[in-house]
């Protein structure tokens, strides 16, 4: 036998690939401490967080609008099943975190599609997964975008959310203004 036939078969890894957008990214440095275009190989077992805290996080933004720790996201396996799926955690008190349409509310959790946008701030994120077989590890990739990606991917457009608070989902009946007397409340 040979080398080649004694080799261990090699596996495929999950790969999470997340294009990121701010507009200010390009004046303001935000995004300085993320490797672009490069695999990186984590374990399985690894929270990964994303912040403004260097110790704690990851994945890192030069931002103090950002929390110190802004969100997770945890790699998990379903019951009966080979596949690797990630879950993401909002770890911001004081904003939401908006997967596609769903709001994250302070330690609120869901499984994260295949493909998505994750927004907060005026931070944009497409998330798009790419299966493995390997149960040991999983990889990231950042692609740096040079416009909107709600634009760019013709998401449904939004309404920034808040620094302090929460997205609102109430929407006015009219979308034109509406004539008021001054003495009515």
């Amino acid at each position: 036998m040979t080398s080649f036939e004694d080799a261990d078969t090699e596996e495929t890894v999950t790969c999470l690939q997340m294009t990121v957008y701010h507009p200010g990214q390009l004046q303001y440095g935000i995004f300085q401490s993320i490797r672009f275009f490069n695999r990186e190989k984590l374990p399985s077992s690894e929270v990964v967080k994303f912040g403004r805290n260097s110790n704690i996080c990851h994945y890192t933004f030069q931002d103090k609008q950002v929390s110190r720790v802004q969100f997770s996201l945890q790699l998990f396996k379903k019951f009966n099943s080979s596949v690797l799926s990630f879950e993401i955690k909002n770890m911001s008190k004081k904003t939401s975190l908006i997967v596609d349409s769903r709001e994250l509310g302070y330690l609120n959790k869901m499984d994260l599609p295949y493909r998505c946008m994750v927004r907060f701030g005026e931070y944009q994120f497409l998330m798009e997964k790419e299966d493995g077989e390997s149960l040991e590890f999983f990889e990231t990739q950042f692609i740096l975008s040079p416009r909107s990606l709600l634009q760019e991917n013709n998401w449904p457009p939004h309404r920034p959310i808040p620094e302090y608070g929460t997205y609102s989902l109430c929407f006015s009946q009219s979308s034109s203004p509406t004539e008021m007397d001054e003495n009515e409340s």
